[in-house]
């Protein structure tokens, strides 16, 4: 959390919370169960830049900041974890490293699997299903498993041009 001290770290956090917020509005449904969502993206850029402890913060303000900008149900805590979680995940998988295809991939496998298919799941079942994890994950699965590859499309495209015109120039 030193890393928070900075003006220049603390800014461009700010400025990515800011387009998470914003990118959390935007989604591309493809079908009635299926959508692409494009929020994660800048706290995947986040965890990339400054490493797991700023884009947890990143993730979890990026949930409180869209719910108190746009409250689409009642607020529930567990997804300002599963935020905290995502940017963790991103941020151990990408600071630091060179964002190739196959690690982009791997961070999203893990990302999905623990956030989307776990966390997720099992706050959904608590918010709405009354003991029916199982059922929730089930359900979520297949949805899940089809959009791994075109989040890592996405995050791909995304990640690797930012890191060619050089953004990891603004990380202290």
């Amino acid at each position: 959390m030193k890393k928070l001290m900075n003006t220049k770290t603390l800014t461009v956090a700010a400025m990515l919370t800011a387009v998470g917020i914003v990118l959390g509005f935007f989604k591309l449904p493809i079908n009635q169960l299926i959508e692409i969502r494009f929020g994660s993206i800048p706290i995947a850029l986040a965890g990339m830049m400054f490493g797991p402890g700023v884009a947890g913060v990143v993730g979890a303000l990026t949930d409180i900041g869209g719910y108190l900008v746009k409250p689409t149900g009642p607020f529930f805590p567990g997804f300002t974890i599963s935020g905290i979680m995502s940017g963790i995940i991103f941020g151990v998988m990408l600071h630091g490293k060179k964002c190739t295809l196959p690690r982009i991939f791997a961070a999203q496998v893990v990302h999905t699997f623990i956030v989307g298919t776990i966390m997720n799941s099992y706050w959904l079942s608590l918010l709405y299903l009354k003991n029916g994890y199982l059922a929730a994950i089930v359900t979520r699965l297949p949805k899940e498993l089809i959009m791994i590859p075109v989040y890592t499309v996405i995050m791909y495209a995304v990640l690797n041009s930012l890191e060619k015109v050089g953004i990891k120039r603004l990380a202290v």
